[in-house]
């Protein structure tokens, strides 16, 4: 039973670790120790904020980015967003 038990918790312990892994949200002052790598933008999303994020978390993940700055974000019945991406 107790190997059971180690298994699992390995299991969900590596997914939340993969989880980790998404581009971090980064203030400008934390932004001003880093390299820039370019620009994201994403659009036409639907629901919260948090919504937004997770979509500029996953778009700066596909470049290889570690963390990301939003530098413009409007709501005009969806949302947009665009943000520098830092490695």
């Amino acid at each position: 039973m107790n190997m059971k038990t180690t298994i699992a918790t390995l299991s969900v312990l590596s997914v939340l670790s993969f989880g980790a892994s998404a581009a971090n949200l980064v203030n400008n002052d934390q932004a001003a120790d880093m390299q820039s790598q370019g620009t994201i933008s994403v659009s036409g999303i639907a629901g919260a904020p948090s919504d937004i994020r997770q979509a500029l978390s996953d778009k700066a993940d596909s470049k290889g980015a570690s963390a990301y700055r939003v530098i413009e974000a409007y709501e005009n019945g969806n949302w947009h967003a665009t943000a520098e991406i830092y490695k």
